[in-house]
């Protein structure tokens, strides 16, 4: 089956708000094991606005691809994100997705990676932001209030940032959800179990308007039950 998939970028809180030119704004600061916790912060950053459906929980799934294994399909319509894994098997995350990555689409790669990334706001974003009364910091440290959450994917082409990234989030009710911005947004313990299996150099393939992505094909057949209960 030919499945039609776009990338984009994420909430009024999420990070990745920015075009190509932009790109620079994003910064990663140094990783560490334990962020600092900012409780006031958090609880707003993690208030409960709805449960997570269980069809956006990670699943270990049957599919149907000729692409390689270690290849990343992400499939904006339906809200997947696949590892492949090869042997018509593959690992899906839930993600959320932002309005302006149905607008592109395309091949590209992994080109760089953050543990716990920090945030730059670009000025434009924290003026526009202002005007409705939400007050955005200069720049804030990575941590569990940040809206890129645990980790970050920026992915570039031909050795240049897209703009475009694979983040954690601190709104993991968004997850299955359309945003009104953004980038790729993950639950954190799914951007933490994709990140440790993803290097840098990793293919990805966002399908999407114009087909510049060229001809992929692949079709998710379900949950791989056997692999499920027994492992392997």
């Amino acid at each position: 089956m030919k499945a039609a998939l776009s990338i984009v970028t994420t909430g009024v809180v999420a990070a990745c708000l920015l075009a190509a030119s932009n790109a620079a704004a994003f910064t990663a600061s140094a990783p560490y094991a334990a962020p600092a916790k900012r409780a006031d912060l958090i609880q707003v950053a993690m208030e409960p606005q709805g449960q997570v459906k269980p069809q956006f929980q990670r699943r270990l799934v049957r599919l149907s691809t000729n692409e390689a294994p270690g290849t990343i399909i992400i499939d904006t319509n339906n809200k997947y994100l696949y590892l492949v894994e090869g042997n018509n098997r593959a690992r899906r995350y839930g993600i959320g997705v932002g309005r302006e990555g149905f607008g592109w689409s395309g091949v590209v790669k992994v080109g760089r990676k953050a543990e716990w990334p920090g945030w730059t706001p670009p000025p434009e974003m924290r003026i526009r932001e202002a005007k409705k009364g939400h007050k955005l910091p200069a720049y804030q440290e990575g941590g569990e209030d940040n809206p890129l959450g645990a980790r970050a994917m920026y992915l570039y082409r031909n050795g240049n940032d897209t703009a475009f990234r694979i983040h954690g989030t601190n709104q993991p009710w968004s997850i299955g959800l359309n945003m009104s911005s953004g980038c790729i947004r993950m639950m954190n313990k799914d951007v933490t179990d994709l990140y440790d299996r993803v290097p840098i150099g990793t293919k990805v393939i966002v399908v999407g308007p114009g087909n510049k992505q060229g001809e992929v094909s692949y079709q998710d057949r379900g949950v791989d039950v056997l692999r499920t209960m027994f492992g392997g």
